[in-house]
């Protein structure tokens, strides 16, 4: 299929001359004789690329450019002209023009001019595909009421520089919030540096955060660029951020209100421009009572407030859990891909999962290597899965139940939990 281009231009010889030739290079070509039929042509069989005159009658090459690219950012345009000045230049480039070119127009350069912004177009596009292939990735996966509430948040705070704080349990996939809200920014294409504050020693933390000069404590034979300063202009995301000391704390609070910090054992100042997004699975407001937490540290980073469910409380989710899992196992292995009976996925279901989705993930990676036949089913489960279900409290908690209806759905649901145990 051969690119297409759309001419524009009021002179009918420019558009003859200038078709033909470009017909003879290969291309497809359309012509419009003034901005409004341009318009029209675009709206119906949307170009590549437009050859658009800046001088013309009516609707000028100028507000014709601002209307192409308000509803089709990705259509390339050239400004063709023979009235070529800097301000027009300037005002074209800034309106989202890929090259301006003068006339007389060398046929020559007109094809370097189409083949670079047709080049840039199919990179824009690589980068798009790349880019929603990432958020893909990095999605999170379920529909249940907790999730989708969770989504919409992400989906509103994300595009804005606003910082955040995930909470929420072990395993529930607080790395996966803060790579989702990156990805969903304005700063996507800035770098997302993780920062593990449980896994760096006390002393250590502060040159791994603002980097150290050379010599600047026994050991730092050489500069270290610190984990600010690898973000630039992008996302810092300190996870577990509740374990860090006080004096860390302090260091830290200081960078983000004075927007600056210096290298350890260093005197000039640098700025600072990222978005933070912290994450801990502890009560901040309880740590705050107890002095291990600095509360205005804790206002500072819970400017929104973001909590993680824990999978106990989504087990809608668990179906379409499993499936990605076991999709993704197949994947690494390079294997055919299993699946789960809908018994052992019913028994997952009612486990509790104090482990959460990392949990999951891990007993589904298990099964999918350990499991020869292609369907995982219940006598494949783990004994730990069922001996959870077991010792649950029954009996008396039926009448506890206020009317016959829900009494009946609890035993209901008990009843197929036993017969899910005789399975074993």
């Amino acid at each position: 299929m051969f690119p297409s281009i759309l001419i524009v231009d009021d002179e009918p010889s420019i558009l003859q001359s200038l078709s033909g030739l470009l017909s003879d290079e290969g291309f497809d070509v359309m012509i419009a004789g003034n901005g409004y039929e341009a318009l029209k042509i675009i709206d119906t069989d949307s170009p590549d690329l437009v050859l658009l005159d800046i001088w013309m009658p009516g609707i000028d090459g100028i507000e014709t450019l601002k209307e192409i690219k308000k509803e089709n950012p990705h259509i390339q345009v050239i400004i063709i002209t023979g009235h070529g000045t800097i301000e027009s230049a300037v005002k074209a480039t800034k309106l989202g023009a890929f090259d301006l070119i003068e006339k007389p127009l060398s046929i020559d350069k007109v094809i370097v001019a189409i083949n670079n912004a047709l080049n840039f177009r199919r990179l824009e596009e690589e980068n798009r595909y790349l880019r929603k292939k990432t958020i893909e990735k990095h999605s999170i996966n379920g529909n249940s009421p907790p999730i989708a509430a969770l989504k919409e948040q992400i989906a509103i705070v994300a595009p804005t520089d606003t910082w955040i704080l995930i909470t929420g349990e072990n395993g529930t996939g607080k790395e996966l919030v803060a790579r989702t809200i990156h990805h969903l920014s304005s700063r996507a294409d800035q770098p997302l540096i993780d920062v593990n504050c449980a896994a760096i020693p006390d002393e250590l933390i502060e040159s791994e955060l603002f980097g150290h000069e050379k010599g600047a404590f026994i050991g730092a034979t050489a500069k270290k660029i610190g984990k600010f300063e690898l973000a630039g202009n992008g996302t810092i995301f300190l996870d577990e951020i509740g374990d860090m000391s006080l004096k860390t704390q302090s260091k830290i609070l200081r960078a983000l209100q004075e927007k600056q910090f210096q290298r350890v054992g260093g005197s000039r100042i640098l700025s600072v421009n990222v978005r933070v997004v912290a994450a801990t699975n502890k009560d901040l407001e309880k740590e705050i009572e107890k002095g291990g937490f600095r509360e205005d540290l804790y206002y500072r980073l819970n400017v929104i407030p973001m909590e993680v469910p824990p999978l106990r409380n989504r087990g809608e989710d668990i179906p379409l859990l499993v499936e990605t899992f076991l999709d993704e196992s197949a994947k690494h292995n390079r294997s055919k891909t299993k699946s789960m009976s809908h018994e052992a996925i019913e028994l997952l279901c009612n486990y509790s999962w104090p482990g959460n989705v990392r949990e999951l993930k891990n007993l589904v990676e298990r099964l999918f290597i350990m499991v020869e036949g292609d369907i995982i089913d219940v006598s494949d489960i783990p004994a730990q899965y069922k001996a959870d279900i077991a010792k649950e409290p029954t009996g008396e908690r039926f009448f506890l139940i206020n009317n016959l209806r829900d009494a009946k759905k609890a035993f209901a649901k008990e009843f197929k939990k036993r017969k899910l145990l005789q399975k074993k």
